[in-house]
């Protein structure tokens, strides 16, 4: 799941989140494909952001899950005989893998 401007979205994108007013109206549910018109409403309605399912946008210089796990491995190289920060790297590797999932 990735969260991207209204202005990015595009026909065919599927909503991973609600899309609420600021007072909190559910405009569209989860699950709802775009549409053009869809998205010039919230265009109009000043929504700002939506979060759609995949990664279908790419962002300057955001790095890729093997990117982000490699430097995980680098950041704790120098302490590989401390067992509790090989805990701590174990969790953080697992938790950013299933945050990935979620995507």
């Amino acid at each position: 799941m990735q969260q991207i401007l209204t202005m990015q979205a595009g026909e065919g994108m599927v909503l991973a989140k609600d899309v609420e007013t600021p007072e909190g109206r559910v405009l569209c549910g989860k699950g709802t494909e775009l549409s053009p018109p869809m998205i010039a409403r919230f265009l109009k309605m000043d929504i700002s952001h939506v979060t759609v399912e995949g990664h279908p946008v790419t962002v300057e210089g955001e790095k890729s899950l093997k990117g982000e796990l490699l430097d995980i491995e680098k950041r704790f190289s120098k302490v590989k005989k401390v067992p509790p920060l090989m805990f701590l790297k174990k969790r953080l590797m697992e938790r950013l893998v299933a945050s990935r999932k979620e995507e």
